[in-house]
Formats: structure tokens, C-alpha cells, sequence
């Protein structure tokens, strides 16, 4: 940890590090202390329009480049990321409070595994397809949709930069990414590697800002093509709407309250894998399984284990290496959660572990007790809203058609998870619960797996093929293809 304010005011624009058009200092928090630990300057209207006028002139001469070159230019990328690992892991840490050994594995790896797979992908996408056999001089062809706008959360920065950086590139798009004002370091620092690895001037550009400034200017941008967000429901709502008048696309990813069903022959670890799922990251995850379902039979015995799952969860501050969690992210939040456990207790679900105010032995920083609330019911706030903390509610159930008809009471519908070793059972429930994505036995999804949810948890895929689809129109062409007449 330092003691140093990092500045970081400068912006990406057009392959070079540019002041801001007028100054507007923001200081970035350490969630473990509650000290400024940098700043940073939030863009106004003409750094935006520079960022975009810089990546509308680069468009027509990075679409024409071969996919060859700019899965080259990726893989430079990929080496300067891997190298520069443990700069990462320490901004991502500093900035929004991963516990350092988190942010070594699970962050920083997120973003390197998402680049891995996107050049991959890359390898063997055919942006040229005929049509079919039956109209032999027809062809498909995929082209970049432009200039894209991408605004990313605080949470995952890395997962959600690379995810929407990377293929975009990949594919022949130029952009301006927008990260959180919140937890900018990282990616400041990815623009960094960008520079590095030698990408063309105007293809990426990044600007600091918040919602309302940079990235409402970016959203109602005529001259950008595409919007990829990542974050609340409320401002990709927010978002949509601005985005309208100009007709541009809109891709979503937001926010989820996924059901994890225990059933009674699920597995031994299935309820601490699941408590454990939600808590990491201190809970700041979108497809955190935060609502446990669990069949009446085992109904004690899992409330038991979640207590001691719960008690056990050791918190800390960020800078310490260890399996601990670590603060959530800033003030803001830390009110939300105290507000919504309080609510819990004063709707009458049974607290069994953790509460309100901040952990032993942690007078400073946005620490949570890891809290499990018990005969949560659909009536309260903490079964409906998306609390973003390590807080687990917990309801029996007593049959399958309950369980399903429970984990589908919700808008969101991001991620569902399915604990049973009855294997027909899990196909039946997957094909039912209304979610972009199920999760059976902890078993992890393929790394190549599209990303995304349903109803309010968003539109849109992310990952694999399909996130490289995200970024591309559909060209039909008749005549393509020299066919001889028969």
C-alpha cells in the first residue's frame, strides 16, 4: 500500500496522453482506509467529441485491416497484459478493494483468459460465409459496426474491459471506453498497454467521466455506432432511452438475483459452495447466487452450514495477501447494504449470522459483516432488490415446481444455479429457469460461454463467438460469388 496520490488526469486520445479540455479533479477512495489514493480529471462534451472524431477517422482504415494483423497486434496485447499482471492485480486491489491474492487470480486472470479466448475465436471466425447450397453466388458477410462507446463497472474491470475491448478490436471496430470513475486505475493502465502494443492512433481511446457527463455524451453521440454497458439496470434504462433518437445499438449486461436450489441429493459441499459463491469478490457480482432455495428436508442442516460459512469468512483490507474479502467498494454502497440488511431484520426474515455496522477490529473502511438471513419470503426488499454485498437469504421449498416457480419470481434473470446428482432433473430445471445462464453442480461454464441474462439483467452476449457477433452487421450480398451457369 502507498501512501502516494497517484495522478492519473490525462486521457487516451487519438494514440497519445492528453490533458482535459477544462479540469475537473475527482479523488479516487482506498475502500480499506477511506483516503484519497488518486485522481483523476472527469471528461466534459469536447474530450468525448475528440475521443469519438479520433476513432471515426481511424474506422475506414482499421476495418480494411487483415484479421491476421489485428490478431496480431491482440497478441502483442496478451504478452504486455501477462507481463504487467502485477501492476494490475495492485490498481484493481487499490481502487475498488479486491483482496490482493483476488485480484492476482480472479481479476487479473479474468482478463487474460477473456483475451486468450477471444484471439482464439478469432483464429477460425469466417467473416465471409455463401448463403447455402441452394444460392450458390449469395454470400453473408460480417463487418465491424463502427464506433463503439463502452462503459464499464467498478466490480470486474478487467473481465468487463477485455470482454468488450477485445473482440471489438478483433473484429475491426474503433471505440472509446468509458471505465468506472470509481475504479479507474486499471483501466488507465490498460490504455497503457494499448500504446504499447503498437495499435494504430484513434482505434482505442479512453476517457475518464462519470454516467451522467462522459457516458451520457457517449450514449447520445451521433457519430457512435454502438453502446456496450456493463453496470445497473437503472442506467442502462438510462442509457437505452438516450440512445434512441440516434438508432444506435444497444448491448446491456446488468444486474441479476440469482437462485441457487439445493436439493435434498445434492451433493455434501453444495450449500458452502454456494455461500462461499456469493460472499467472494465481497459479493460485488452480478451473477452472485444470492437467493438459496433449499428443499425443506435439508432445510436445518443447510442453515447450519451457512451460519458457519458466514462466521468463518474472515475480512480484511485489500492490501493483505489471504483467502479473506475485502471492503466493498465506497460509502454509497456501504450505506445501501446496511439499509437493506436492516431491512431484512425489520420484515422479519431470521438473521443468522453477521448484521449491521463493520466487522470486528475494522473502525475504518466500507467493511460488511458476511450476514445470512434465514425464512427470507417474497414480500421483502432483500429477496427483490440486488443488495451487491455479501448477504445471502435463504427459503425452504417443498417441490420441484415450487423451486422453479421461486427462482423465476424475479425482473432480473442473469444467472440461476442448480445443485442436485439427479441428472434428468437438472436438464428439466435448466430448460425452465428464465436465465441467460444456469450453473449445475459448481460446475463452471466453458470459458468460451456466451455471457448474459433475460428481462432486466440485460440484452446481449458476451464471450466466445458471440461476443465477437456483438460487434458486427450482417451484410446479405447476391452476385458474391462467381458461380458458372450450368
Amino acid at each position: 500500500m502507498t501512501d502516494t496520490i497517484i495522478d492519473r488526469r490525462n486521457f487516451y486520445i487519438n494514440g497519445a496522453w492528453v490533458a482535459p479540455a477544462e479540469p475537473n479533479d475527482f479523488d479516487v477512495i482506498n475502500p480499506s482506509t477511506e483516503q484519497a489514493c488518486a485522481v483523476i480529471s472527469l471528461g466534459g462534451e469536447a474530450d468525448t467529441n475528440a475521443a469519438v472524431a479520433a476513432a471515426k477517422a481511424a474506422f475506414p482504415a482499421w476495418a480494411e485491416t487483415s484479421k491476421e494483423e489485428r490478431i496480431a497486434l491482440l497478441e502483442k496485447l496478451l504478452e504486455i497484459y501477462t507481463a504487467r499482471a502485477g501492476e494490475m492485480a495492485e490498481a484493481i486491489s487499490l481502487e475498488m478493494g479486491a483482496p490482493i491474492t483476488l485480484a492476482q487470480t480472479q481479476q487479473v486472470g479474468a482478463g487474460l483468459g477473456h483475451m486468450k479466448t477471444t484471439i482464439r475465436e478469432l483464429q477460425t471466425f469466417e467473416f465471409d460465409r455463401p448463403l447455402n447450397d441452394r444460392n450458390p453466388d449469395n454470400a453473408v458477410l460480417y463487418e465491424p459496426v463502427g464506433v463503439c462507446a463502452m462503459i464499464t463497472p467498478w466490480n470486474w474491470p478487467m473481465n468487463q474491459i477485455v470482454l468488450k475491448v477485445a473482440p471489438a478490436l478483433g473484429v475491426g471496430c474503433t471505440m472509446v471506453l468509458k471505465p468506472s470513475e470509481v475504479a479507474p486505475l486499471s483501466g488507465a493502465l490498460f490504455a497503457e498497454m494499448i500504446d504499447q502494443a503498437g495499435f494504430p492512433a484513434g482505434v482505442f481511446n479512453m476517457v475518464q467521466g462519470d454516467g451522467p457527463g462522459v457516458g451520457t455524451q457517449l450514449s447520445g453521440h451521433p457519430d457512435v455506432d454502438m453502446v456496450s454497458f456493463t453496470g445497473s439496470t437503472r442506467a442502462g434504462v438510462a442509457i437505452t432511452k438516450n440512445a434512441a433518437d440516434t438508432v444506435k445499438r444497444v448491448a446491456l449486461e446488468l444486474g441479476g438475483k440469482g437462485a441457487n436450489i439445493v436439493f435434498a441429493d445434492a451433493d455434501e459441499k453444495a450449500v458452502s459452495r454456494g455461500v462461499a459463491r456469493v460472499f467472494n469478490n465481497s459479493g460485488q457480482s452480478c451473477n452472485a447466487p444470492t437467493r438459496m432455495l433449499v428443499e425443506r428436508d435439508i432445510y436445518d442442516q443447510a442453515l447450519e452450514i451457512a451460519a458457519q460459512v458466514a462466521e468463518k469468512t474472515a475480512v480484511d483490507i485489500a492490501a493483505n495477501e489471504g483467502r479473506h474479502i475485502g471492503p466493498v467498494v465506497n460509502e454509497t454502497q456501504w450505506n445501501k447494504i446496511q439499509d437493506l440488511i436492516e431491512s431484512g431484520e425489520a420484515e422479519g426474515a431470521r438473521r443468522l449470522a453477521g448484521g449491521t455496522g463493520r466487522p470486528e477490529g475494522h473502525d475504518a473502511g466500507y467493511f460488511v459483516k458476511p450476514t445470512v438471513f434465514a425464512d427470507v419470503t417474497p414480500d421483502m426488499r432483500i429477496y427483490r432488490e440486488e443488495i451487491f454485498g455479501p448477504v445471502l437469504s435463504i427459503m425452504p421449498f417443498d417441490t420441484e415446481e415450487e423451486a422453479v416457480e421461486i427462482a423465476n419470481d424475479t425482473n432480473y434473470g442473469l444467472t440461476n444455479y442448480l445443485q442436485t446428482s439427479d441428472n434428468e432433473r437438472a436438464q428439466r430445471i435448466a430448460r425452465r429457469l428464465r436465465s441467460g445462464m444456469v450453473e449445475v453442480n459448481g460446475l463452471p461454464r466453458g470459458a468460451n460461454a456466451p455471457f448474459g441474462g433475460y428481462r432486466q439483467s440485460g440484452n446481449g452476449r458476451e464471450g466466445g463467438e458471440w461476443g465477437i457477433e456483438e460487434f458486427l452487421e450482417v451484410k446479405s450480398v447476391s452476385g458474391f460469388y462467381d458461380v458458372p451457369a450450368e
